[in-house]
């Protein structure tokens, strides 16, 4: 092997484990994140459900209210 190379991994290879453990850790924080952000969207889905049905009660209820106004 050079004599070059063999510096060059000797100099590498120390420091492989601490590379590779802060990869894995930028990962798993980048996989919490976007499992925190999966959790939060699927409430504020289920919340703007939950609005719809009572807006579309809501304006139900005044649509009725109206047309019985009319109707008299």
């Amino acid at each position: 092997m050079n004599s070059v190379l063999e510096q060059i991994y000797a100099t590498i290879l120390p420091s492989a484990p601490y590379v590779i453990a802060a990869y894995a850790l930028i990962w798993a924080a980048l996989l919490v994140y976007v499992v925190y952000i999966t959790v939060r969207l699927r409430k504020t889905e289920a919340q703007m459900a939950v609005l719809e049905e009572a807006l579309l009660a809501h304006s139900g209820k005044a649509v009725e209210g109206a047309q019985k106004e009319d109707v008299e």
